[in-house]
């Protein structure tokens, strides 16, 4: 029987083998990932892709131009990502702090230490646990697994943990029993996420899954189970 170990790096291996390289968080720059992070809440990442599109197309992208421009101009410009308001005040929110505190710098942001610092993303109004990790791993290359709906639903069907489990448990355990690069990090986040959009969907796709065992393939729903849940 596999240890806890052994299963999360196989897991691992399965997917990096099945789809390579991810390169994901997509963003050119630490701040347009920071931004994306605030988007894709509550949304796909195709329409957060529309809303930086629309940012792009205005010169926006940048704590400054952010904060300067009108209100209404902002909202307008991240409608496609959904609660668009909400979103502009969050936005607007992250530059003011960035922009008060680290001159508008990404880079001063990501040198203090990552408790501090995620303690810190979490104070501000709009940013979570999944929003500051996402900034954390991908903008601040700080050594955080992220934990997303898809991790959780992935390793509960494989029958590693509960589907009830909370976040932090489930990234305490994953970081735990997966050492890592930074970058392993990463594309393992990123892997789940391809995996959960091609296979591991709410209603299943398991035909192919790279997560099936050899004799399992072609079965409808082929995931592994084991008889012990991870949680403990």
């Amino acid at each position: 029987m596999e240890t806890r170990k052994e299963t999360v790096k196989n897991i691992y291996k399965a997917l990096k083998r099945h789809f390579g390289l991810t390169h994901w968080w997509p963003g050119d720059t630490p701040f347009e990932i920071a931004l994306g992070a605030i988007l894709t809440q509550n949304t796909a990442w195709a329409n957060v892709e529309k809303a930086l599109d629309n940012v792009k197309a205005k010169d926006w992208l940048s704590p400054e131009a952010l904060t300067e421009a009108a209100s209404e101009e902002v909202e307008e410009a991240l409608r496609p990502s959904g609660y668009f308001r909400q979103k502009t005040e969050r936005v607007r929110l992250f530059c003011s702090h960035l922009l008060t505190h680290y001159q508008g710098s990404m880079k001063k942001l990501g040198e203090r230490p990552l408790k501090e610092l995620r303690e810190e993303l979490l104070s501000l109004k709009g940013i979570g646990p999944e929003t500051a990790d996402d900034i954390l791993l991908y903008a601040c290359h700080k050594k955080i697994f992220v934990v997303d709906a898809y991790t959780k639903r992935i390793f509960s069907r494989c029958g590693l943990v509960s589907e009830k489990i909370a976040y932090h448990p489930l990234q305490a355990l994953i970081e735990k029993n997966f050492a890592g690069t930074v970058k392993d990090y990463q594309e393992f986040h990123g892997l789940i996420v391809w995996t959960a959009k091609d296979f591991c969907r709410k209603t299943p796709a398991c035909r192919g899954c790279p997560l099936a065992l050899p004799e399992q393939r072609g079965q409808a729903f082929p995931c592994r189970r084991s008889a012990i849940p991870w949680d403990g």
